[in-house]
């Protein structure tokens, strides 16, 4: 993945969208732009770009909606651009299929920050055989098949809970998890008792694989929200 890749910035804010197309196209990045929901939907549907950037406050529809209508036919990465900065309001979008959540006002350099992690993390699925049973990154290494994880060669002595936790983010790297959907995927719920139970074993887990758990490698904390695992080069 280059930066010939194509951009839809959904936003109705014409100085914003003013701003990241000038961004854009000063990175070399091809862009396209919609002002309102329904283009974007038009767009991302004829064109197949290859991530959104998209506000969540458009005056037609509201953008939680349409990355449920987007997630219901594709999986291309989709970045929130959006003033709603309560933690709820960054839950909700990564819930229903947004892939980051940036919120304004915000620096062109995070942007382009955000934009980059995202396009290594197409890059390494379309790099990595799909049907292959063996997830690299950095000195970490799991076998599926055989249900090991290794760090540096060396065998991790992980609980059944912990090795399943870091299938789910391995399976998702680059891509921030909610609580929720952790825990979902861990338990089958999502109570309180059980985001609790997920921050016990993440700290357990970070224990094994991190050099220094206090400043982590692999996994990324976003407060209040969920946890990311950070491609490792």
């Amino acid at each position: 993945m280059n930066k010939t890749s194509t951009i839809l910035v959904v936003e109705d804010d014409s100085a914003v969208r003013n701003l990241i197309s000038t961004t854009l196209q000063a990175h070399n990045y091809k862009y396209l732009l919609a002002s309102n929901g329904e283009t974007a939907i038009l767009e991302a549907s004829s064109h197949n770009p290859d991530i959104i950037l998209l506000d969540l406050g458009l005056p037609d529809i509201d953008g939680i909606e349409i990355i449920k209508k987007v997630r219901s036919w594709s999986n291309m990465p989709i970045i929130v651009i959006s003033a709603r900065s309560e933690d709820s309001d960054k839950i909700e979008a990564l819930d229903v299929g947004a892939d980051d959540y940036l919120t304004k006002p915000f620096s062109v350099e995070e942007l382009l920050a955000r934009l980059r992690v995202t396009l290594r993390r197409l890059s390494y699925i379309e790099n990595t055989n799909v049907h292959s049973s063996t997830f690299l990154n950095g000195g970490l290494k799991i076998d599926y098949s055989a249900g090991c994880a290794y760090l540096n060669d060396e065998e991790l002595h992980l609980t059944p809970i912990e090795y399943k936790l870091l299938c789910v983010l391995s399976k998702n790297m680059g891509k921030v998890l909610t609580h929720t959907y952790i825990t979902h995927e861990i338990w089958g719920s999502s109570w309180e008792s059980d985001v609790a139970s997920l921050r016990v074993f993440m700290a357990t887990l970070r224990k094994k694989i991190e050099k220094e758990p206090s400043s982590p490698q692999y996994i990324q904390t976003h407060v209040g929200v969920g946890y990311r695992m950070l491609k490792v080069e």
